[in-house]
């Protein structure tokens, strides 16, 4: 009910009818899944770099249905930055400027939920930007993969100690880790777990019955 009435409001104060899309309802068994690099970890002061994004449809990521961009920066890069996100400012001499990334973004993700690992930073960071460019937060749903890794993990650890760690969750899920650290290849991976996660949950409701 609560989500409701959000989202009714949401959809009162956007700038922009083009993208009243937005709140649409999603297509059946579909998501997307959704990385961000960024200059640091405050949304409020720090900006997107990067965004990777890839379509999940029942079963499947559906990798010709991907989206990687990469945005300019507004100052100079923080080499510490560097070490974390590994993106140069050469490497982003082609980039775009924000609001047509955040524009194209929009229209790939449509009404879908979003999926992510710490999804709610990505969404904040993304929020800073369409709050900008239509009025309003990005006003999808979020779906984060460690709550669910930590439901499933949580009777079997005796409610003890549960490393969330992205490497961690990749290692007991047995999926292969992809070789270049980047937005879309952490969104690819994040899939991954998505759907392997789907699939145990829906062995363990079939084993309470």
């Amino acid at each position: 009910m609560l989500k409701s009435l959000i989202k009714k409001w949401q959809r009162k104060k956007l700038l922009d009818k083009k993208y009243d899309f937005l709140f649409d309802q999603a297509p059946q068994g579909e998501y997307i899944s959704l990385d961000c690099e960024t200059t640091g970890l405050n949304p409020k002061k720090d900006e997107i770099l990067s965004i990777g994004a890839v379509l999940i449809k029942d079963n499947k990521i559906l990798m010709r249905k991907t989206f990687n961009i990469f945005l300019k920066p507004s100052k100079h890069i923080n080499p510490e930055s560097i070490k974390v996100h590994l993106l140069r400012e050469i490497d982003l001499q082609n980039a775009i400027e924000p609001e047509y990334a955040i524009y194209q973004l929009l229209e790939f993700i449509g009404s879908r939920p979003i999926v992510g690992y710490y999804i709610e930073f990505d969404m904040a960071i993304i929020s800073k930007y369409t709050k900008q460019l239509i009025g309003i937060k990005l006003p999808n749903e979020p779906v984060e993969v460690s709550g669910i890794y930590y439901d499933l993990r949580k009777s079997t650890a005796n409610y003890g100690f549960i490393d969330l760690k992205f490497d961690t969750i990749m290692k007991f899920l047995n999926i292969p880790v992809l070789g270049k650290h980047d937005a879309l290849n952490d969104a690819i991976m994040t899939s991954m777990i998505f759907l392997k996660l789907k699939e145990l949950q829906k062995q363990e409701n079939l084993q309470k019955k």
